[in-house]
């Protein structure tokens, strides 16, 4: 499975009764394999973005494209089952055990029985839910955290090369949270699909995003990569969302590996090359000078490294 690439242009869509557009005139081109975040506050108009895609929301005028063809060219069922979507309820068939919810819609599709099998076997095991143990349960039985990840296992079973995600994570405790992203970026590795993710949740954002896409009052207000979001905020309205100024905030999104010194001199204990510059600043405020890399990468890494690297963001081209 790859992804497919995701063409909007000129979108405008307004709720019956409503006195302005949620989504006013957006334009995006986003590329196969790519993972991109929507974000900004509620009412900002990205989930009914999101839903254009899939045509649960039908525009007021615009085209949306995937892989170059127009999806008013199909119909929204056909297009349904070819895109996956997750939603913070989950939306599992209550009645439905897991290996039956996973296996709706492939069985929709017409799969012969083998196939479906295997496929909810490797999809439970790729989101982490072993198929022995889960496939035969009901929703009720499983944790919040888990029900996600059926979900994630349902929306992909039909192997889409795009998959719709609005706000998935926001019923979820903290940890359950960032473990459930982690497995997003895992599959997205493995996998390549075209993801779109709804959050309004800078951390989440800037955490998972190949690119974020800020909106607000239903418009674009600017779209780019994490770091450069964070260096250059085209927008007094960006820079609140993101708290830019936060330099720790940039420093998450940079590695060890892109600031490290050569091996040599003392060090004092030692960090992976694949550590966050946020973590490698634990051992400096614990008394290190000097902290030896490890892992993919090999040198040593000292506290005038972090602040080199951090000043190298404000010339990160715009």
């Amino acid at each position: 499975m790859a992804g497919a690439a995701v063409r909007i242009e000129h979108v405008v869509a307004r709720y019956p009764g409503a006195d302005r557009n949620a989504v006013d005139d957006v334009s995006l081109d986003v590329a196969a394999g790519e993972l991109v975040v929507l974000l900004g506050p509620s009412g900002c108009g990205k989930s009914t973005l999101l839903r254009t895609i899939n045509r649960l929301v039908i525009p007021a005028s615009g085209h949306i494209a995937v892989d170059g063809s127009d999806v008013n060219d199909t119909a929204p069922e056909t297009l349904r089952r070819g895109i996956g979507y997750v939603i913070q309820a989950v939306g599992l068939f209550p009645h439905m055990t897991i290996g039956r919810n996973v296996a709706i819609v492939p069985e929709l599709l017409g799969w012969e029985r083998e196939r479906i099998a295997q496929r909810v076997d490797e999809l439970l095991a790729l989101v982490g839910l072993e198929p022995e143990r889960y496939r035969g349960r009901l929703p009720r039985e499983l944790s919040g955290g888990e029900q996600q990840r059926a979900g994630v296992a349902r929306a992909l079973a039909a192997e889409p090369r795009v998959l719709l995600m609005d706000e998935p994570f926001g019923a979820v405790d903290a940890l359950v949270r960032t473990s459930l992203q982690d497995e997003t970026l895992r599959i997205h590795a493995a996998l390549g699909t075209t993801i779109f993710f709804v959050t309004h949740d800078v951390d989440e954002a800037l955490r998972i995003a190949d690119r974020i896409v800020v909106m607000a009052a239903g418009k674009i207000v600017q779209a780019d990569v994490p770091l450069r979001l964070l260096a250059h905020p085209a927008t007094p309205y960006v820079e609140r969302l993101l708290d830019a100024r936060d330099a720790v905030r940039r420093l998450q999104l940079m590695r060890v590996r892109d600031a490290m010194a050569p091996p040599g001199g003392a060090t004092q204990g030692t960090i992976d090359a694949d550590a966050s510059l946020r973590e490698a600043l634990t051992p400096f405020l614990e008394g290190a000078e000097r902290v030896a890399v490890t892992g993919a990468a090999t040198g040593s890494h000292a506290f005038d490294d972090v602040r080199r690297a951090l000043s190298r963001t404000e010339t990160v081209s715009r």
